[in-house]
């Protein structure tokens, strides 16, 4: 299909030369002011696609610069070359575990074949961005939450080879596709917010766990470390005074021992 249209037939008939003679006469009798209407100027991003009664003529697209046509035999339809930029509106999608999510997305494209662009569909940007909101509906339905949270680059590749290959046939060239936003319901929302702030909590309670665990073998073995020694239990008692008179405390209870009591109550 592409190789026909990009070597079309251009043999326009018997009356199709008549006719052109016939324009070619017109434009010669009424030269200087007609050539004013057959210079067409193509701009550096655009491509002239030219039809001569109604047949694309051989050659392809013309531009950028300055050609001539004809008078009354033929037309032409200008086609932009330059990246288009299509915002997908948010698409509402029941993904694969049933979950409604809100999705929108860029689509990034240019016409590579002005000729097919023209030829073969009637509006290619219409088309190609109506195809972009169905792919994006059709891939998203087949995609758990998580996925679709989680493998945002792999699905935006996946939707660009996918319109690539669809749009070959109208001359579009889908550049690039990228997810924008993935909105959840609020209840969803807030479900998965209570559902991390209890794993962070049952997370907290292991280590301080872990850290009392830890903090009671210290203190077993500093015990066997005092009981071999009663001076090193005294040395820790004065440490105690220490620190709690550097404080600034305005009381301090000394802990004495019960074997002295006896002794004061003898007295």
């Amino acid at each position: 299909k592409m190789v026909s249209l990009e070597n079309p037939n251009t043999d326009i008939g018997f009356c199709g030369r008549i006719l052109v003679g016939l324009s070619l006469i017109f434009l010669l009798i009424t030269l200087p002011i007609s050539i004013w209407m057959c210079i067409v100027i193509v701009k550096e991003y655009q491509r002239a696609i030219i039809f001569r009664l109604g047949r694309l003529l051989s050659g392809g697209a013309k531009g950028p610069g300055l050609f001539f046509v004809l008078p009354c035999t033929d037309s032409f339809i200008n086609v932009d070359m330059r990246t288009v930029t299509f915002n997908i509106p948010p698409q509402e999608v029941l993904t694969r575990d049933s979950v409604a999510v809100c999705v929108d997305a860029l689509v990034y494209y240019r016409v590579q074949n002005p000729t097919l662009a023209v030829a073969n569909v009637s509006n290619a940007d219409a088309a190609t961005q109506l195809l972009a909101q169905t792919t994006l509906r059709n891939v998203l339905s087949n995609k758990n939450l998580a996925e679709i949270l989680s493998d945002c680059e792999h699905i935006a590749h996946f939707m660009q080879v996918t319109l690539d290959n669809a749009t070959d046939d109208w001359g579009i060239k889908v550049e690039r596709v990228e997810i924008k936003d993935v909105k959840l319901p609020p209840q969803l929302l807030r479900a998965m917010a209570s559902e991390a702030e209890a794993t962070r909590e049952a997370r907290a309670k292991v280590i301080a766990a872990e850290g009392e665990m830890s903090a009671s073998r210290a203190l077993k073995e500093a015990s066997l470390v005092i009981a071999e020694s009663p001076s090193a239990l005294q040395l820790r008692y004065l440490q105690t005074l220490n620190t709690i008179a550097e404080e600034k405390n305005s009381t301090i209870i000394l802990a004495l021992p019960l074997e002295i009591l006896p002794k004061f109550v003898n007295t």
